[in-house]
């Protein structure tokens, strides 16, 4: 008689259904009982932390003490959401931005220690960016628009009177990138295409701008920081290479040299404040990768050994003497660490899951590839539920993110795990002109949207139905904002791929989007019109792309959730696409809030729309009439 092996023997389990353990589906209360945390700003005494949590239903401003753990809400918003900033360098007040119901117009706000609340950047129809403090402590830069909407000048304000004044009007719409510590130069930097970008040196003291990325072919600079000294600006190029990586410019002779280069794309890179380490992040395969070198000693610091996931948003306390930093993963939201860089010692400070969560009950993921329609490989993450199998056979979503440019990450999705506990599987897809695989993928889409980018999405349904797991006949889409565009492409363009369509703040008529972008973006509209295509001597081409316009063919089952306060996508667009689709007698359904926009950030708003949206794929997708 020949025996199975343990591990055979699980293998037959799963596959054939007889697993012993019992599959828990979780309500959407449960599933939204999960606390956000995002950011990190160390107090002046270092014994605190500053950071942004959803705990109360709505973004708010908390602090965490180290040695205690206790937490204490420091803003009481209960309408517009509000994200902390950072501590002032030498005392307990606290700098916050929020804007009004999602219109992105935020303002930048001083919490003194008394509760009293000061705008700083008051004025109707005017958008602030914080920059960063002065390394003198006696100020910080910040962005504003108040002069001309289209244009966010630079300025630096008084910490001691909050008197502010204009350092550089921008009227050539540049992108900040970091001031010295001597403060005598700005870098800057001008985006033409997503991989074509330009970088300059502003002379604070001369008023003197100074291209220093010179170059004929297609590539980007991005400038990261100033050296301690202020003689060195580091910045992130692509020159020779599909990915980005870091060099230094030395501002005395204009010589160049690489400082570091990863096999993907180098994001961001900074110094701690004396200098002693630098603290990279490479997107690894839709994953984050953090490297901390100590530069004095030439060495890379280890990080803490934790469960599967990432550390991420790492954050250096003034002294150099401890670190913060965000770890989660797939089925695990993040939390907030701090590591003594002494002792080695860390630990958590928060606990974002709901306890009566098990893991077990979420979904596995992989990071995989598919073939497409030219025999490309697609890249994609791929969330299992866990009681998927030959006798349970679970309907299957190809989820398309946000952009066009942007990518889907390995990473804790509530909405993600929510479906794929209901029995859901979930293709994540990176169609081309995703970034994250090099500038030839990313350039893939140009001028070919709802082309070759949605046949990667018609392609993903082939790899799904190869699951044995997966009924082939049960295969819905669903994306938010160019992945809601996307959605609405494969309904009206590929009308027979999909069984239905759910489509998140979605862009459906690209001539009025791109007419009607928020002047602010005056910096990214070249680069969007060369993507895209110029809504002013393209509008053929552009009516020709838009779902809107080819309406009639329409005929899966279609939900379309929106926001109100929506500055890029109007909720006029999906007014008229719903509009449009009940004149076929498809069936469509809508869903509006009052005091969102871009993206639903209140707790009680994102447990409607999850709701929502499970509601309608039971009723059309999971449940719908073979």
């Amino acid at each position: 008689m020949k025996y199975l092996t343990p591990v055979s023997f699980v293998f037959m389990l799963n596959i054939f259904g007889g697993c012993a353990k019992q599959h828990v589906e979780y309500s959407i209360e449960e599933f939204m009982n999960t606390t956000s945390y995002s950011g990190s700003s160390f107090s002046p005494d270092e014994r605190s932390i500053l950071f942004t949590s959803n705990k109360s239903g709505i973004y708010n401003a908390f602090k965490v003490d180290i040695n205690s753990g206790e937490t204490s809400q420091l803003t009481q918003s209960d309408t517009n959401s509000v994200f902390a900033i950072s501590y002032f360098p030498n005392d307990e007040r606290i700098l916050y931005r929020s804007d009004n119901g999602g219109d992105e117009l935020h303002h930048i706000f001083l919490l003194n220690t008394d509760g009293s609340v000061k705008d700083l950047t008051p004025g109707d129809n005017v958008r602030a960016r914080f920059y960063g403090w002065a390394y003198g402590e006696e100020s910080f830069y910040f962005g504003s628009n108040k002069r001309d909407a289209r244009f966010m000048d630079i300025y630096r304000m008084d910490i001691a009177s909050f008197q502010y004044n204009l350092i550089y009007k921008n009227d050539d719409a540049l992108d900040f990138g970091a001031v010295s510590n001597d403060e005598k130069f700005i870098a800057l930097s001008k985006e033409h295409t997503r991989y074509d970008s330009d970088m300059y040196l502003y002379d604070i003291v001369s008023k003197e701008k100074k291209h220093i990325s010179v170059h004929s072919s297609e590539i980007n600079y991005s400038p990261s920081y100033f050296s301690v000294d202020s003689k060195d600006l580091y910045f992130l190029t692509d020159e020779g290479s599909e990915f980005m990586y870091l060099k230094r410019y030395e501002i005395e002779s204009g010589s160049v040299e690489k400082v570091q280069e990863e096999d993907w794309d180098i994001w961001y890179s900074y110094i701690s404040r004396k200098g002693r380490y630098r603290v990279t992040g490479i997107n690894a395969d839709s994953k984050t990768k953090i490297k901390i070198r100590e530069l004095n000693m030439d060495r890379t610091l280890r990080l803490p050994r934790l469960p599967d996931g990432d550390i991420t948003s790492v954050s250096i306390s003034k002294t150099e003497s401890k670190f913060s930093f965000y770890h989660g993963g797939a089925k695990s939201p993040p939390n907030l660490y701090v590591m003594d860089l002494d002792t080695k010692k860390y630990q958590k400070l928060t606990d974002s899951k709901n306890p009566i969560i098990d893991e077990s009950n979420l979904a596995s993921v992989e990071v995989v590839r598919y073939k497409s329609f030219d025999g490309k490989k697609i890249p994609a993450v791929f969330y299992r539920p866990p009681h998927a199998n030959t006798k349970n056979k679970v309907p299957a979503l190809v989820w398309v993110h946000g952009g066009p440019g942007g990518q889907s990450r390995v990473g804790y999705r509530s909405l993600i795990q929510y479906l794929t506990n209901h029995g859901y599987a979930v293709l994540a897809v990176n169609n081309r002109g995703s970034s994250g695989y090099g500038k030839t993928f990313q350039s893939l889409d140009d001028r070919d949207h709802g082309g070759g980018d949605l046949d990667d999405c018609v392609w993903a349904k082939s790899w799904l139905k190869k699951k044995y797991f997966i009924d082939p006949d049960r295969i819905g889409i669903i994306g938010g904002s160019y992945g809601g565009f996307m959605v609405m492409a494969a309904l009206a363009f590929k009308p027979a791929e999909f069984d239905v369509g759910v489509n998140i703040y979605g862009v459906t008529n690209w001539v009025r989007t791109l007419k009607s972008i928020p002047p602010w973006w005056e910096p990214f509209k070249e680069s969007l019109y060369r993507e895209l295509g110029d809504p002013n001597t393209m509008e053929d081409y552009l009516y020709s792309i838009s779902p809107l316009f080819h309406a009639e063919n329409i005929i899966k089952p279609t939900l379309i959730l929106q926001g109100a306060n929506d500055p890029r996508v109007l909720k006029v667009e999906s007014d008229e696409m719903v509009d449009a689709i009940k004149k076929k007698d498809t069936p469509v359904e809508y869903v509006v809030f009052d005091d969102e926009g871009h993206g639903f950030i209140k707790k009680k708003n994102q447990i409607t729309a999850n709701q929502a949206i499970l509601r309608f794929l039971d009723s059309h997708l999971k449940n719908k009439e073979s």
